[in-house]
Order: structure tokens, then C-alpha cells, then sequence
């Protein structure tokens, strides 16, 4: 019987990431795996953006290799990646202001050649519970509209992965229990890496999480295991902030 050895759909091996004499990211090891929502959390300076910058492609590697559905994507540029399926919305957060919000969601289709029929943003608008602002200006949104407005923006572009970075931050209660069925909904289709502050967001969405500190991999786990990990209480959850 020939072995199947399953693949990883986001895996970074080795990675590392230098400006100058300082290694923002090191050594890192990741596999995400497809389907799931993987969180990224840690203190100040432990290097999550870098990192995800790594993944998508925003910055290259000093070291080490990325690979997407088993294929090597490590000298691939950022607007490659988006359209082999991963989408960061830290890429699409400057949304077009002065533009409504229907034309955001078809200039992000336009960035992979897909068409846009009023039908399809309707359908992508109806997701984020903005189809009553499709014609609104975008720069008018409440804060919160505007974030729905970004993850509308990367839907448009079918990512296989999606990464969403500190997207429940100034949101509301309302709005990030909200956000949170927004990102189950999407999770039926798209794998979701998440970086988020908000612990009990991390702990009722994410299946695993791994926790960074100083540019290296502390922790990597379901969320109870993470929860009980004593390193990890010392060094994030029993206080400060995310960034």
C-alpha cells in the first residue's frame, strides 16, 4: 500500500526574518493546516506582522522556506501569492474612501481578474452584512463598517487562506461578536489565520494556536493546552497587550 503523507496547506520551515543585527522573526516553524482557523498571538515586539508579512509575501525571508500546498513559494512576490489564494487584509486596509463601497469590492476583484457582476458583490456584500451600503462612500463608514468593508475586499479576491490581522481591534462588543459569525462563516470555505489581541476572541475561534515571543515559536496548540501552558501564562496571558 502506498503511504499518503498528508500536506500542510501554509507551512514555514526554518524562517527567519533580520533587519540589520536584529532577528525580528527566527527560526520559526508553522504548519497550518487546510480548513482550520489558526491563530498567532504574543506579547509587544514578539514579531506576529513580520511574520504574516513573511507568509504573504509583503517581505522576503533572510532565511529559511515557505511553502503553499506543497509548493515552494519562498521568491514568489506578494501579488503572486494573492493569486495562488492568499489574502492578507493588511494589504487592502487602505480601502478607496472617496469611492462606494460596491467599487472597493470591484477594484479587489479586479487585482485577480475575476468579474464583477453586481450579482457577485452583491453576494460578497451580503456576507458582511453590508449590502444596504453598497453605494454608500466608503470614507463615510463607521470604523466598524469600514474593517466589514476590508474582509469584504478580501473575499473578493477567493483566497484559500485568509489572513486577518488585529481585525476585531476598536470594534465594539456587539460588532466583534459579530465579526466572530463572520469568521466561522468564512472559515466553511477559507483556511483563517488570525492575529488577534482579544484572548477571548483567540479562544472561542481559534482550533490552534501558536504563541510567539522574540521572534521564536514558545508555544503550539489547541486552545487548552495553550491556556494551561505555564510559559505562556508567564509570557502573554497574565497581562499586556498585543500588537
Amino acid at each position: 500500500m502506498v503511504q499518503v503523507v498528508a500536506v500542510s496547506l501554509l507551512e514555514a520551515r526554518n524562517v527567519s526574518k533580520y533587519f540589520g543585527g536584529l532577528g525580528a522573526v527566527d527560526g520559526v516553524n508553522l504548519e497550518i493546516e487546510g480548513g482550520d482557523i489558526h491563530a498567532i498571538i504574543g506579547p509587544n515586539g514578539a514579531g506576529k506582522t513580520t511574520f504574516v508579512s513573511l507568509l504573504c509575501g509583503r517581505l522576503g525571508v533572510t532565511n529559511g522556506t515557505i511553502l503553499f500546498d506543497g509548493q515552494d513559494i519562498t521568491p514568489i512576490p506578494a501579488w503572486q501569492r494573492v493569486r495562488l489564494g492568499i489574502a492578507y487584509t493588511f494589504q487592502i486596509t487602505s480601502i478607496y474612501p472617496r469611492l462606494s463601497v460596491a467599487e472597493n469590492v470591484a477594484i479587489a476583484a479586479n487585482g485577480i481578474g475575476r468579474g464583477n457582476t453586481e450579482s457577485r458583490i452583491g453576494a460578497i456584500l451580503s456576507r458582511v452584512s453590508l449590502a444596504g451600503r453598497s453605494d454608500e462612500i466608503a470614507g463615510r463608514l463607521a470604523y466598524g463598517h469600514q474593517r466589514l468593508l476590508e474582509v469584504a475586499m478580501g473575499l473578493a479576491l477567493e483566497p484559500r487562506v485568509l489572513i486577518l490581522d488585529e481585525p476585531t481591534q476598536g470594534l465594539s462588543d456587539s460588532e466583534i461578536l459579530q465579526f466572530c459569525d463572520l469568521v466561522r462563516d468564512i472559515a466553511r470555505d477559507a483556511t483563517i489565520l488570525l492575529i488577534e489581541h482579544n484572548m477571548q476572541v483567540v479562544m472561542s475561534l481559534a482550533g490552534r494556536i501558536t504563541v510567539l515571543e522574540r521572534g521564536r515559536v514558545l508555544a503550539d496548540g489547541p486552545p487548552e493546552e495553550i491556556r494551561a501552558n505555564a510559559a505562556v501564562q508567564t509570557a502573554y496571558l497574565g497581562g499586556g497587550e498585543d500588537a
